[in-house]
Order: C-alpha cells, then structure tokens, then sequence
C-alpha cells in the first residue's frame, strides 16, 4: 500500500507480520553470525536454531545492517510512492543499528526522519505503531515521530534471564552488574533504562523472580488503557502462563501480544528469557 509516510524499523521489533502487513511498516533485518556464518535474522536464522547455538555454546555475535541495506530500502519506499519515510529503531547503546540508518538517510531520495526509539522488541514495536497509526491517518513526518516518541516516554520493559552470562559476553551489561547476579544462585531481573540494560532487583530463586515480573508489570500498567507484550526464549509455557496472568489482573488492557523473541535479542539473553513490555496509550 502506498502513503504520503511510511514507517521503516529494523527486526528487532518483533511486529506480527500480519501486522506489519496490515500497516505497511518494513523492517529492515540485523544479522546473527554463528562461527562464519552471517544469517538475516527472520529470514535465514530461527529462535529455534539460535536457541540451539547457544545451548551447544557454540560462539554468536550479532551486526547491524549496513548503511547500503537501509539506503536500498528507502529508495523502494520512494519508488512506491512515500514521500518522506519515519525510520525508527533499536537504542543507540545496544547497537549501531541507528547510525547506519542516519548515514542512508543523507541521500535518500526524499526526507528520511530516524529516531533511536531508546527501546527494543515490542517497546520499540508499540512505537513503530504509534507512527503507523498517524501514517495511516495520512499525518505528516513530525506528526508521526511525535506520535512515536510520545508512546516511546510512557513505555517499560522488564525481563528475567536465567543467567547475565550471555549479556556480559555481548557487553550489554557490566562484569560488575553480571557478577552480583551471579552471586549466591541470585536470579535477576532487568529494565530498560535510558536505552540500556540495568539491573533492576535480585531474587532468590527463578519462581520467585518470575511471579516479582508479573507484579511489575501490574503496578506499571495500572488501571490502562494499556498494551502489553510477553515475550520469552525456548519458554513458551512460562510466557502463556504469565500472559494469562497479566490478562487477569489488568483491567485496562486493550492489546496482549505474545511472541518469542528473534534470534538478535536471543543471542544477547540466552534460553530461558522472559520479559514483559508495558505501554500505556
């Protein structure tokens, strides 16, 4: 479908892609490097696949897409008609993902607005939405990245990782902050604080750790309007239950999405993951 504006993100949102269908939002795909291979995260490498990489502690990194991909996808949005494109994406001290958007953007064919939503997975998905849904309505650029970057200020994330290994390995956590995590048999709990992963309490034991996540994210979304996102890794069971909670306990809640992560967030939290993303309308 062509419009006036059109939305670009990267993979890392985790967008149904019904949804993205429905909105015409594209997503601009990173890269997981498993030893020498380099596979586009949705298309060429699962959740499954990463799951059991890292299971084998087989070595995995990640790699934003590079200024020509996004440069190549700016000019399709041209040629399809938008006029001037919202490009919103990952934060900036998680990955240099939004750099590169900002050098294809110097020479778009049309005006390119690229934001560092300071969010991930469906934080940043709930924004991309809010730029859609103006989009949609046929608003211009500003309207639309002020729709964004309004949902992205009201927005939480929380998460549960069995272990703060895979996030020291990545460097999205300090050794300091992964070896309080470790000590004792702790179980941590994570929030996504100015862009970055910090260390939010310390539990004793995974259960408990799990049932401190659902209250957050009750005391976060208070009496809504809210949308909510669970997403978990190789932890279906564990996501449903809490979805199912979090459906229970929350009167305002509009959306409830619940996914599993890909493999770009997977390779930096590990099996086990379990997170919860609030975002008020």
């Amino acid at each position: 479908m062509s419009r006036h504006v059109a939305i670009v993100t990267d993979s890392t949102a985790y967008l149904p892609s019904q949804t993205m269908e429905r909105h015409g939002i594209t997503a601009v795909p990173l890269t997981v490097v498993i030893g020498d291979r380099a596979l586009e995260e949705g298309t060429e490498i699962s959740a499954r696949s990463l799951a059991q990489a890292l299971q084998k502690r087989r070595p995995v990194t990640t790699s934003r897409p590079s200024p020509g991909v996004f440069a190549e996808t700016y000019r399709a949005a041209a040629e399809a008609g938008a006029k001037g494109i919202v490009s919103l994406h990952l934060s900036g001290e998680l990955s240099g993902t939004y750099d590169a958007a900002v050098v294809a953007a110097k020479d778009a064919p049309v005006p390119v607005r690229v934001v560092d939503t300071r969010m991930v997975a469906m934080a940043l998905g709930f924004c991309a939405l809010a730029a859609a849904d103006v989009a949609d309505a046929g608003g211009s650029i500003d309207e639309a990245v002020a729709a964004a970057e309004k949902r992205a200020a009201g927005i939480s994330a929380f998460f549960y990782v069995d272990t703060l290994d895979y996030l020291r390995r990545g460097g999205r956590i300090g050794a300091a902050q992964a070896l309080l995590g470790s000590a004792l048999a702790v179980k941590p709990l994570l929030q996504l604080d100015g862009g970055r992963i910090e260390l939010r309490e310390k539990v004793r034991t995974a259960s408990k750790a799990i049932a401190r996540l659902e209250e957050i994210a009750v005391e976060r979304a208070g009496a809504g309007p809210v949308d909510i996102a669970v997403h978990h890794l190789s932890a279906p069971e564990r996501a449903a239950v809490l979805a199912d909670r979090l459906r229970e306990r929350v009167p305002g809640v509009e959306e409830l999405h619940v996914s599993e992560v890909g493999a770009v967030i997977g390779a930096h939290t590990g099996p086990g993951l379990l997170a919860v993303v609030v975002s008020p309308r």
